[in-house]
C-alpha cells in the first residue's frame, strides 16, 4: 500500500464537488410534494416517526433530532426493530418519514403494509421514485443523486448528504411555518450556551437583599469603603431612604479620587458618588446586561425593580459564574 498526498487531496476535492452538486441538484427535484409534506406534518397531531436502514438510518436519527429541536415532535424507529415490536410506537395520529435511497430495503418492504394499515400517512424520501417505498407513500420526496462520491460508486456518500440536506430543508420550512423563534429554540436547549443567553434573566443571577452594596448619601467615606470591601463587588450604590438610586462609587472612582489629593476622611458618599449610573431592569435578559457592560466598559450594573427602586446588583463575575459570558 502506497500513500500519495496529492491523490488524497484530489479525491477530497472531487468528493466535495460531487456532494455539493448532489445538494444543489435537489433544487430541480423539489416539486409540490415538498410543500404537501410540510402541510401534512403541520396538520399531524402526533409525532413524525423517522425510519431508515443503514446509513440512511444514521441520517434519519439526525433528522429526527433536528425536527424535535425546532418545534416538530419527532422520534426515530429502526425498521428492523419495528418488525419485532417497535411498530407499536407508531400511532395513526403520527406521520412516518421513511428514508431509503433504493426504496427497496427488505426491512422496509416487510412493514410498509402494516404502516399503511395503521392509518399513519407515509412520506418517502428516496432516490428511486418507482420503488416499492415510493408506491406505498402518500408523498414522495425525491432525494436521488447522479452518482456517489465513492470512487466505486457504492458507499452511500452523496446520497446521504442529499438526504441530510433535504431533511434540514424540511425542518427549516416547518420551523418557519410554525413561527418558531430563538426563544423557542433556547427552551429545548436549556443546557447549551444559547439557552443560557436567551433564558437567563438578570433576576436569576443578580445579588439581592443584604448582598447588595449600598450606602446613604450622608454616610462617611470610611463607611462607604467598608461597605464596598464587605460586599466584594468593587462598587456600592448610593441610595436615598426610599431606595431610589442617586449614584454609584466604584474602585475606579476611588483611584481617580486619590489622585486629586483631597482629604478623604471628611467626605461623604454624596460628595464622591458618580450620578446617573448605568442601571438595568431585573426582568432584562442577562445577555443584555453583558452587552451593556461591554459597550460601556464597566463591570458592575445596578438593578431596578418595576417601580424603579434598587433591588439588586450584577457584576461581570456573576455573569461568568452563570456561564452567560
Amino acid at each position: 500500500m502506497s500513500f500519495d498526498p496529492a491523490q488524497a487531496v484530489r479525491l477530497a476535492h472531487e468528493t466535495l464537488d460531487i456532494e455539493a452538486a448532489a445538494v444543489l441538484g435537489l433544487k430541480s427535484q423539489l416539486d409540490g410534494g415538498f410543500a404537501q409534506a410540510v402541510k401534512l406534518v403541520l396538520q399531524t397531531s402526533g409525532r413524525v416517526v423517522v425510519m431508515g436502514m443503514g446509513k440512511s438510518g444514521h441520517v434519519g436519527r439526525k433528522i429526527a433530532a433536528t425536527l424535535a429541536s425546532t418545534g416538530t415532535p419527532a422520534m426515530f424507529v429502526h425498521p428492523a426493530e419495528a418488525s419485532h415490536g417497535d411498530l407499536g410506537m407508531i400511532q395513526a395520529a403520527d406521520a412516518v418519514l421513511a428514508i431509503s435511497n433504493s426504496g427497496e430495503s427488505a426491512e422496509f418492504t416487510a412493514i410498509l403494509p402494516l404502516v399503511k394499515r395503521l392509518g399513519a400517512p407515509l412520506i418517502a424520501m428516496t432516490g428511486n421514485t418507482q420503488s416499492t417505498l415510493a408506491r406505498y407513500a402518500d408523498i414522495v420526496l425525491h432525494s436521488g443523486v447522479e452518482k456517489e462520491a465513492c470512487p466505486l460508486n457504492l458507499a452511500p456518500t452523496a446520497s446521504t448528504t442529499a438526504q441530510m440536506a433535504l431533511g434540514d430543508a424540511l425542518a427549516v420550512a416547518l420551523l418557519d411555518a410554525r413561527g418558531f423563534k430563538a426563544e423557542d429554540f433556547a427552551r429545548s436547549h436549556p443546557g447549551g450556551s444559547l439557552g443560557r443567553r436567551l433564558l437567563t434573566r438578570v433576576a436569576d443571577v443578580m445579588r439581592s437583599g443584604s448582598d447588595v452594596p449600598r450606602a446613604a448619601p450622608e454616610a462617611l467615606f470610611s463607611a462607604l469603603m467598608r461597605e464596598i470591601s464587605d460586599k466584594g463587588m468593587g462598587a456600592a450604590a448610593i441610595v436615598d431612604e426610599e431606595n431610589q438610586v442617586l449614584g454609584i462609587f466604584t474602585d475606579g472612582d476611588l483611584r481617580r479620587l486619590v489622585e486629586t489629593g483631597r482629604d478623604l476622611r471628611t467626605l461623604t458618599a454624596r460628595e464622591v458618588m458618580r450620578p446617573h449610573p448605568l442601571v438595568i431592569s431585573q426582568t432584562a435578559l442577562a445577555a443584555e446586561a453583558a452587552d451593556m457592560m461591554e459597550r460601556n466598559r464597566v463591570t458592575v450594573l445596578l438593578v431596578l425593580d418595576e417601580t424603579g427602586k434598587l433591588c439588586g446588583a450584577l457584576s461581570s463575575n456573576d455573569l461568568m459564574r452563570a456561564k452567560v459570558i
